[in-house]
């Protein structure tokens, strides 16, 4: 049985890139295209459920959400996506990627429409249901980073691996530009429907009563993408490399990847195609056994503490850009514009930032992961964010000053650019590649699970940490004084920085199997 299993797996391995690979980029990228949608969409739209819910008769400036709702709303789906990550990557190790693959995309679907349905008489219930939707919304996403990571790792051939597992992450930065695109289409027809004007031209009216279905159309549409998937991914076979080495069933494995890649898999052609001679011989450990710190100890450390320092970067600028865009003067002041107007201002700025600096990024890395490397693309990323996040922080004043917005953006792009060709995509594929089938979906489960605490204390914490230090300044938005905008970006410099220190611990899996890079032929220690 043993030398069944390496060589089907060794077939697999350097099998022929089949359409099937293609198929099952588009039906797990689907999931992550909802994904980026469903958790970055949030940002858009905050601005406009505090004018809806929280202007107040006769104030003087247009209503924004409370510094803690606004956290609550922005921050409990990365609560419920930690908690998914960890719950379904154990799932799947403990009964199959296939078999809980459907359940996370239903999760998805039900809860990124029922978001946009949430309901109650006061602006606290209302907000107290729409946290509850996105914490189940993002219970569901957390179960797609694992499964979905580990699927195409498992489906792909070595050759091609990083770039397979990279092109389903990438379709992230399609749903960030779906999302700027959908607000933008969905704010323009309801502003030509129901003109409307600025707040300081009329408080009352500037901000029409239909306003609260955009953006509740505007969440519910993250459903329409994993809807439209959720048969196929229903239909996808189990992986080879669980069934052959988990559940160890060879023969099974064999008549599957058969039927995925299109050709007979047979024992004369297996042998041909085996790099490797020797059985698998390591007895099982587990996750807590020394046997997993001696050979895996410090790749977790490292796969998960790359993790976190990404995401606190990386979630911090991403879901406050238009925070970042306002203190510089790229989108105009409050009171100057109707509530439909800020809302398309905004999206079209995190538009343009994600069709010029993010969705690039993701397909560089595509393209060049397999020639490069893993290590040198999330070093090389780890360093250039660092350098742009010092080049913005250092001169800020400058870059505040009238006139120079566009240098501001350039570089604030440029920092999304080599966060998604580097880190972003690597601590994603990384995980995949490097640990036993048997504890592969738990062990990336962790690992993401650490970037969502990042994620966390970047929605969280960069909402207070970037407020302006001068008390009364801070105390107009309703909240306490921060470091401001420039100090936060030196803290983000620095966490860019030891980022790049602790790539020294994640192993390069390029041009390697997987069972190469988890050991799982190797000889035990007793």
């Amino acid at each position: 049985m043993a030398g069944d299993q390496m060589h089907v797996l060794s077939a697999l391995d350097s099998a022929k890139t089949q359409w099937y690979h293609f198929t099952a980029i588009v039906i797990a990228g689907m999931g992550f295209f909802t994904d980026a949608y469903d958790l970055f969409c949030i940002s858009l739209v905050t601005k406009l459920i505090g004018r809806v819910y929280y202007t107040a008769d006769g104030a003087s400036k247009p209503g924004s959400l409370p510094p803690n709702v606004s956290a609550a709303v922005n921050g409990v789906a990365f609560v419920g996506t930690l908690t998914g990550q960890l719950f379904f990557g154990w799932l799947g190790d403990r009964v199959g990627r296939k078999s809980v693959y459907g359940m996370t995309l239903l999760l998805m679907i039900i809860c990124s429409v029922a978001s946009g349905l949430s309901f109650g008489d006061t602006p606290t219930s209302v907000m107290a249901t729409l946290c509850f939707f996105r914490f189940w919304l993002g219970f569901g996403i957390g179960g797609d980073y694992p499964l979905s990571a580990t699927i195409m790792s498992e489906y792909a051939n070595k050759r091609t691996r990083g770039a397979f597992i990279a092109a389903v992450f990438a379709m992230q930065g399609f749903g960030i530009l779906a999302g700027g695109a959908v607000a933008i289409g969905i704010t323009a027809i309801f502003r030509s429907r129901f003109p409307a004007p600025p707040f300081a031209a009329d408080p009352a009216t500037s901000t029409p009563p239909q306003a609260d279905y955009v953006w509740r159309l505007i969440l519910m549409f993250g459903a329409l993408p994993a809807a439209l998937t959720f048969y196929w991914r229903m239909r996808m076979p189990e992986t080879a490399r669980y069934t052959a080495i988990v559940a160890k069933n060879a023969e099974r494995a064999a008549a599957d990847m058969s039927k995925v890649l299109q050709v007979k898999i047979t024992a004369e052609q297996a042998e041909m195609a085996s790099p490797v001679d020797k059985p698998f011989t390591s007895k099982p450990f587990g996750l807590f056994s020394g046997e997993f710190a001696r050979r895996h100890g410090f790749h977790l450390l490292g796969t998960t503490s790359t993790w976190l320092l990404l995401d606190i970067a990386y979630y911090s600028q991403n879901l406050f850009q238009k925070d970042i865009f306002s203190a510089i003067g790229w989108i105009p002041e409050a009171k100057t514009m109707s509530a439909l107007d800020e809302l398309y201002h905004i999206a079209r700025a995190q538009t343009l930032i994600a069709l010029c600096g993010t969705v690039p990024g993701y397909w560089f890395t595509v393209a060049l992961i397999d020639v490069v490397g893993r290590f040198k693309i999330q070093a090389a990323g780890f360093f250039m964010m660092t350098a742009f996040m010092l080049a913005l922080a250092v001169p800020y004043d400058h870059w505040t000053a009238a006139g120079n917005q566009i240098g501001f953006v350039v570089l604030y792009a440029l920092t999304f650019f080599f966060a998604n060709f580097g880190p972003n995509a690597t601590t994603f594929i990384v995980p995949a590649e490097i640990y036993p089938a048997r504890l592969r979906a738990t062990c990336h489960g962790i690992s993401a699970a650490s970037g969502k605490v990042g994620a966390i204390v970047g929605s969280f914490g960069f909402l207070y940490l970037a407020q302006s230090p001068v008390p009364a300044k801070a105390a107009a938005h309703g909240y306490p004084p921060g470091i401001g905008v420039r100090n936060s970006l030196f803290a983000l410099a620095g966490c860019s920085l030891l980022g790049f220190l602790l790539t020294f611990l994640v192993p390069e899996p390029k041009g390697k199997s997987l069972e190469e890079m988890s050991r799982e032929n190797e000889v035990g220690q007793p």
